[in-house]
């Protein structure tokens, strides 16, 4: 016999969990028995015993989707196949939607897959629509009625909750288990429309999604995600209506690229996304009310109690959610593999080159992206091509076949201008392997050339204008779509590192401390050409004296990009804690009337970063939350946690020693929040501090110039030489 479990019931299962000790959430061990025909699991393992990944399956040789480009004419083809139905889908009227519910420490901290279980249930389905779900990937639910210990499949309909199947544990970051749920779920289930949602953390086109806290971590890369749709969604012959991605940073073309050989529409986000993810019971009511909606028309749904929800958090300002029409993505890569090849040949010309690497830095680009909270390297697609239109043709045209795909889009106040997809492009590599995954799921070989010459020019491996983007196209001179990096040919970059003495930047007139008192340089023409962003630094000495702390980035500068001229205009003021303590500052992004910066800090005693907001228009300072920023396995963290009175906020440095020059990160002292949180923003305590600037090259490196003293006394502040 299966066991029903109503919305009410696992409601007060989650609140009993949430609250059983004093308020800090707590999994509840599972009781739900398994059924008699389902063997029993092994017990979950121990974390020192997590077990290790399975290795991903390879892509299977006959792919839906061959991509190829004529290295004579560049002209692109694109073919999307699927197998002989084998599956029958004739239930009219009906919608499932498949939900891949990779828990990870999302369910284990707090409990956030329960709360959309309980969504599901709310919803008013009303005999038209149902959640197949598949339950993995974390080491404990805030209920008991899913078991860690075990895949489990449920039923949710009309307000019920009903396990169907039991497997083995299994990693839900391999392709194999996802196929297996689809194969399973399109035979039990199929119906006139069928959807699939992934829901877990996401990382981009690199890291791809759901990452199993079981299984350290292993997540489905898009060549898994691949493999799965084709051995999972292909037995019925026929596309889903949609796939979306109910995680962070998944609203990529090269995401696109992989769906839409299976799918009429995506549903995903350019930016991370909060906590709370979708609103589940605004999909079910509106899919129970019109069974025969489309994927457009659920996607609005989706995008618009998406946004609602995350206003009624105050979590809307980096919001962005997107429906794209997937049938009309094959137009947009053919005119993007033109443009690219376009972008390539103008880039032999250093100066165009320089200006059109400068300008992408400016485009919009998601998921932290700093010194601090760590590199996603996913910008705007529209920003990229937008930066380049100046100078490479069929921008426009690219463009509107982009408007094309994206149909509906929600976008937060500081992400406005965003095009609805974004792409990978290199703002900081973080090595050979991530290259090597973008150039296996690029949607272009111009693209790839375009990059591959950027980063072995940093790594000063190639001459100025020597690249030769051939090595991309075989003996027949075709590229395919998909080919793996076989002979390493990113291995160029392993033991790159940057310098803080950029070859590339030079000066007319290096920078200097003249005799009324301002630090400033000018760049000569190369200089010029190869700078991609100027700002100062700031440093204040520790207590003792022994050690210098990097207090962060200002922009306080009178720059003239046209004359490369740049000089300090530093006024002084900095944010700290009530404390008094300084923290150490990061541009996330500026914005006209805003600036969003990151602190790294303890938090309790753990590393995370606080997110903070100052609010030109409103006149005001405020903290956002704090944000774990990108993991080691390139995931995203989804909530910026709110603080609390009583939270404990230790702010951390980059410093390094006077006495032994070595470099270590400087811990301050204990600030505990007391009432609302506050920042101070004012002019900086009397004293002495260092200044320097960082000039960014467009190759990755940078370069640092000797520091300057400046003084801060009754609110002015006196550059001079020490």
């Amino acid at each position: 016999m299966k066991e029903r479990i109503t919305a009410l019931t696992l409601a007060l299962m989650l609140a009993f969990c949430l609250s059983a000790c004093g308020g800090t959430p707590q999994p509840a061990p599972s009781q739900t028995p398994a059924p008699a025909e389902t063997k029993e699991p092994a017990e979950t393992p121990e974390p020192a015993e997590t077990p290790e990944p399975a290795e991903a399956p390879e892509a299977p040789e006959a792919r839906g989707l061959s991509i190829t480009v004529s290295g004579d004419t560049g002209a692109m083809e694109i073919s999307r196949s699927l197998p002989k139905a084998a599956v029958e889908t004739d239930e009219a009227g009906i919608w499932t939607v498949f939900v891949y519910l990779c828990g990870t420490d999302l369910e284990s901290t707090g409990g956030m897959g329960t709360g959309d279980l309980i969504e599901m249930l709310d919803a008013d389905t009303r005999g038209n629509a149902r959640f197949v779900v598949q339950t993995g990937g974390t080491d404990g639910w805030y209920n008991q009625v899913v078991d860690s210990r075990r895949i489990q499949r449920f039923l949710i309909q009309d307000g019920e909750i009903e396990l169907m199947d039991e497997q083995p544990l299994a990693g839900m970051g391999t392709s194999s288990t996802l196929s297996d749920f689809l194969s399973w779920g399109v035979a039990n289930y199929a119906s006139a429309h069928m959807g699939l949602i992934l829901w877990n953390h996401g990382g981009g086109a690199i890291t791809g999604v759901c990452f199993d806290e079981m299984y350290r971590y292993d997540s489905l890369d898009l060549q898994e995600l691949d493999a799965a749709l084709m051995n999972g969604v292909g037995v019925t012959g026929r596309r889903l209506d949609f796939v979306g991605f109910d995680a962070c940073l998944m609203g990529t073309v090269e995401t696109a690229n992989i769906v839409a050989t299976y799918a009429d529409y995506m549903f995903g986000s350019e930016e991370t996304e909060p906590g709370s993810g979708w609103d589940y019971t605004a999909i079910g009511n509106f899919l129970g009310s019109n069974p025969d909606a489309d994927g457009a028309a659920l996607g609005e749904v989706v995008c618009d109690s998406f946004l609602a929800a995350c206003e009624e958090l105050d979590e809307d300002r980096l919001t962005t959610l997107s429906v794209l029409d997937l049938r009309a993505l094959d137009e947009l890569l053919v005119r993007f593999n033109d443009f690219a090849r376009s972008m390539f040949e103008a880039a032999e010309d250093p100066e165009t080159r320089a200006r059109m690497i400068r300008d992408i830095g400016y485009a919009d680009n998601f998921g932290g992206n700093n010194r601090t909270e760590g590199y996603t390297n996913m910008v705007d697609m529209g920003g990229i091509i937008t930066a380049c239109s100046a100078y490479v043709s069929g921008a426009q045209e690219t463009l509107d076949a982009l408007a094309d795909v994206v149909v509906y889009s929600v976008n937060g106040p500081y992400h406005t201008g965003a095009s609805g997809l974004s792409m990978y492009y290199p703002l900081s590599v973080q090595g050979s392997q991530e290259l090597a995954v973008f150039s296996a799921v690029s949607v272009s070989p111009y693209y790839v050339s375009f990059v591959d010459r950027q980063n072995q020019s940093g790594a000063a491996v190639i001459a100025d204008g020597d690249y030769d983007d051939e090595q991309w196209f075989d003996d027949s001179g075709s590229w395919s779509w998909g080919q793996p990096d076989e002979d390493g040919h990113w291995n160029y970059l392993d033991g790159y590192e940057q310098t803080g003495e950029s070859p590339w930047i030079t000066f007319e007139t290096p920078p200097h401390l003249d005799a009324d008192g301002d630090f400033w340089f000018v760049l000569d023409d190369e200089g010029w050409f190869y700078a991609a962003d100027v700002y100062g630094l700031v440093y204040e000495f520790s207590e003792d004296g022994e050690d210098v702390l990097e207090l962060g980035q200002t922009y306080d500068l009178n720059a003239d990009w046209d004359y490369g001229f740049f000089m300090d205009d530093f006024d002084g003021w900095w944010i700290s804690l009530p404390d008094g303590q300084n923290l150490a500052t990061y541009i996330v992004e500026a914005g006209e009337d805003y600036v969003i910066y990151t602190s790294p800090i303890l938090l309790n005693g753990e590393e995370t970063n606080l997110r903070l907001l100052l609010d030109y228009a409103e006149g005001t300072m405020r903290i956002e939350g704090a944000w774990d920023g990108i993991d080691e396995y390139g995931a995203a963290a989804r909530e910026i946690v709110k603080l609390e009175e009583g939270d404990e906020i230790v702010p951390v440095y980059y410093a390094w020693s006077l006495e032994t020059e070595e470099d270590f990160e400087y811990v301050g002292w204990t600030y505990t929040v007391e009432g609302e949180p506050e920042l101070v923003y004012d002019i900086m305590e009397d004293g002495d501090y260092l200044f320097a600037f960082c000039i960014e090259d467009i190759f990755g490196d940078y370069y640092l110039t000797d520091f300057v003293m400046f003084n801060v006394e009754d609110g002015e502040v006196y550059f001079y030489e020490e």
